[in-house]
């Protein structure tokens, strides 16, 4: 046996230990202490690390591009063995950021559950708008290997660089919004040769490397423990068979821009490409065995969640809901939204005699909101506004008898209202 061979297999025998070794168990299971992971309360704020540069590959105008990641970590979090979410922006593949407001709140609030957050840019654009259905095809298989070069950039600093951002390299999940979605289904379930697309040639410069591509960070594993998808679709969903990783999915049944099923893509009027959506992909997870939670917003256009409150805590919820099974074995499964600023009936109750309402949720224009108190005895309020950077915008003092507070001026996307003498906050979303 040459000494190469020895090597390897001495090397496997590490490996193995690691995966299957109590401690490892142990070490990736106590921080599910019942809170972390499903409510927003976990931690009160987040801080950011912006454009860590995690990869670089030739983008559609055959130039170098860095690839960049913003990472989220929780503050006051002493752990150094977190969860990890990748998450991707959408924008057609032509356009759009990893601050964009269909993944920023999401980000921030997963954040605050404890999770570690990595918002990745990828590359965007289109090579040939005279063969645009094929140029689309290469884009998202660009997409495709920077996902999972941010996976492996993401191991590799665990493994080389002691772990600076102290996540555990077992618990990775990616997944995105739109594009971002259509980025992290593939990735998972395109995992053949055989399934790599006609259009795409290997020999082309940004496109070689095969199933892992070359974006950065070679030799290390692009597993995931499963898929989070916001409207977004498989190119086709026979792409999934049984093992394959498990799915949460969240979809407006009126989506103009991505079916909920079966259809066509359009852009610009022009028809793009047929795509398997939400509902075929998680229909067809189900026939092969794989777990599959799905939410159905009735009569939700496309990305809901960015301008509507029912459909961000619906969104939330039902990511948060799966994802925390996944990372916590012991949690109670759920599939669905639910009260994720709670965190245990005491605290509920406790809270309850300064619980307030606002509406509207969702503000158009100049109009004011409306508070009310469920506790009829509360005289006035001092009140703060902050955008969802966490930035302080505006204040006041409510008063029993005048019940508005002024929104007019305020920019677009998502904003928290906070009163000073209570625990509780609102969110709502200025159009």
């Amino acid at each position: 046996m040459t000494p190469t061979k020895i090597m390897k297999i001495l090397n496997l025998f590490c490996i193995l230990a690691v995966l299957f070794s109590p401690f490892r168990s142990a070490t990736a299971q106590n921080d599910c202490d019942g809170t972390r992971y499903r409510f927003t309360s976990a931690f009160e704020s987040f801080e950011v690390t912006p454009d860590v540069v995690y990869g670089n590959a030739i983008n559609s105008t055959g130039l170098n591009q860095n690839l960049l990641v913003d990472i989220y970590e929780p503050v006051g979090d002493f752990s150094e063995n977190r969860p990890l979410i990748i998450m991707a922006h959408g924008g057609f593949f032509i356009g759009g950021e990893n601050d964009n407001p269909d993944v920023l709140p999401l980000c921030q609030d997963l954040t605050r559950m404890g999770y570690v957050v990595a918002s990745i840019t990828y590359r965007l654009g289109i090579d040939n708008f005279f063969d645009i259905s094929n140029a689309l095809v290469r884009s998202v298989w660009r997409g495709y290997h920077d996902g999972k070069a941010a996976i492996r950039y993401f191991r590799k600093t665990a493994a080389e660089d002691d772990n600076p951002w102290g996540i555990d390299p077992n618990r990775i999940m990616i997944g995105g919004v739109s594009a971002g979605a259509f980025l992290g289904l593939h990735l998972a379930y395109v995992d053949e040769v055989s399934e790599i697309p006609e259009q795409i040639d290997q020999t082309a410069p940004g496109m070689s490397g095969g199933l892992e591509g070359e974006s950065g960070n070679p030799g290390y594993s692009t597993e995931v423990l499963g898929v989070i998808n916001v409207a977004g679709a498989l190119k086709t969903a026979d792409f999934m068979s049984v093992g394959d990783k498990p799915l949460v999915s969240v979809h407006g049944t009126a989506d103009g821009t991505v079916p909920f099923g079966s259809g066509m893509i359009y852009l610009s009027g022009f028809p793009i490409t047929e795509v398997d959506g939400s509902s075929i992909v998680h229909a067809t997870a189900l026939e092969n065995d794989v777990s599959s939670c799905f939410t159905i917003l009735e009569g939700a256009d496309h990305v809901a969640h960015v301008g509507d409150a029912d459909a961000y805590f619906q969104t939330l919820g039902t990511i948060a809901s799966v994802t925390s099974g996944w990372v916590c074995n012991d949690y109670e499964p759920l599939c669905g939204a639910y009260d994720y600023n709670a965190v245990d009936v005491q605290e509920w109750l406790q809270k309850l005699d300064g619980n307030v309402r606002i509406f509207p949720t969702l503000v158009k224009g100049s109009t004011p909101i409306q508070v009310q108190w469920l506790n009829d005895n509360t005289q006035s309020q001092p009140w703060s506004i902050f955008d969802a950077t966490g930035k302080l915008i505006s204040s006041g003092v409510w008063t029993i008898g005048q019940n508005e507070i002024p929104v007019a001026g305020l920019s677009s996307g998502m904003h928290i209202l906070r009163f000073a003498n209570s625990a509780n906050s609102a969110k709502f979303w200025v159009q």
